[in-house]
């Protein structure tokens, strides 16, 4: 799906999938995953902090922190308008210890799992990347050349950046903004 004019990509590509692929899977570290895990596939009943997950038409067998890395990705919200890194680690930090608390009461994950949530989020940043490509394949669409979202994606997994760029100082000045500032 990755032209061959991306071969910094490709290459990054082979790493990352040889990376996933030597963790191995155990009934600890990989089964059913929701796969398509944000909050806008739950709901949360505030009287009684009760979560309920829904849409789970994407599931499949994966590693469990590729949920937790798109739960990560998917949590950065309004805190990605803050310009200062600092704060924005403290908010990262406090909502996946929440996100996390709520997760492994139903699935355990060991400290060397979390370990790599940086590896599973550029895994994750990837399956996106892939998915722009077959999409546009797909559709018969030209890739576009001023995609920003993509060459963005693509800038941080070449130059392994970690956590989408989200505490680099490129941030504030290239990262495009997947919400719309209200």
């Amino acid at each position: 799906m990755v032209p061959e004019s991306f071969f910094l990509l490709r290459s990054k590509m082979v790493e990352l999938l040889q990376a996933v692929k030597e963790l191995g899977a155990s009934q600890e570290t990989f089964g059913m995953i929701h796969f398509d895990y944000n909050d806008g596939n739950y709901s949360i009943d505030f009287d009684t902090g009760q979560i309920t997950v829904y849409d789970f038409d994407n599931s499949c067998f994966s590693w469990y922190m590729f949920d937790l890395a798109s739960l990560w990705i998917n949590g950065v919200g309004w805190v990605q308008f803050e310009p200062e890194a600092d704060k924005r680690k403290q908010f990262m930090d406090d909502y996946f210890q929440t996100a996390l608390a709520g997760y492994t009461s139903e699935t355990p994950i060991s400290d060397t799992m979390l370990e790599k949530l940086p590896l599973f989020i550029q895994v994750s940043l990837l399956e996106n990347i892939v998915d722009h490509f077959e999409v546009t394949q797909r559709e018969g669409e030209e890739l576009e050349e001023n995609d920003e979202v993509l060459l963005y994606l693509i800038k941080c997994l070449e130059e392994d950046i970690p956590y989408k760029g989200f505490f680099h100082e490129m941030y504030s000045t290239e990262a495009p903004f997947e919400y719309e500032e209200r």
